[in-house]
């Protein structure tokens, strides 16, 4: 009896260090690409619908369900000039959702391939999808270009993986 007495204690102290679970409501944020609009709802009831800007002629934004990968309040572009990447959420390789200063340029494609909000929002989002998680999926083809990458993530939630062919459609 004492034996199992303390193997209760002992599991009961345990619990206290097990991981907890996923949290049962999650934000879900939905970027249609063809009309350059996001659409969040939390889980906590929240409603927004901004405009953004994705990848311009030359260049893509991935589509498909992905889950943030990576949260950086302050980020500057390795890539591009030291581009200021303010409020970042990374979803699928160098990809992410992040604010810019360039807000004229909203509603219409003018990236490399992120998705650009109004700083405003992209904080809003930000601290959303860092305290909720969530999920976040990406539809459509800019105004004026053809679909490259419909098919790339039509298996589900995607992390990253698969390389710059994949992205592509190759």
């Amino acid at each position: 009896m004492r034996h199992v007495f303390g193997l209760a204690i002992v599991g009961a102290g345990l619990i206290g260090f097990l991981p907890a679970g996923s949290p049962a409501a999650a934000a879900n944020v939905s970027i249609d690409l063809s009309t350059q609009r996001m659409h969040v709802e939390g889980a906590g009831g929240a409603r927004y619908d901004w405009p953004i800007s994705s990848a311009r002629e030359g260049y893509v934004t991935p589509t498909g369900s992905f889950q943030a990968e990576r949260f950086a309040a302050v980020y500057h572009s390795k890539k591009y000039d030291n581009a200021p990447m303010p409020h970042a959420i990374f979803f699928y390789y160098g990809f992410a959702i992040h604010g810019t200063n360039q807000v004229r340029h909203l509603g219409s494609p003018a990236s490399h391939g992120c998705v650009r909000l109004a700083p405003q929002n992209a904080t809003k989002l930000f601290n959303m999808m860092r305290g909720e998680g969530g999920t976040i999926t990406i539809v459509g083809s800019p105004p004026g270009q053809p679909p490259v990458n419909a098919a790339v993530n039509a298996g589900g939630v995607q992390r990253a993986g698969g390389g710059l062919l994949s992205i592509l459609g190759l």
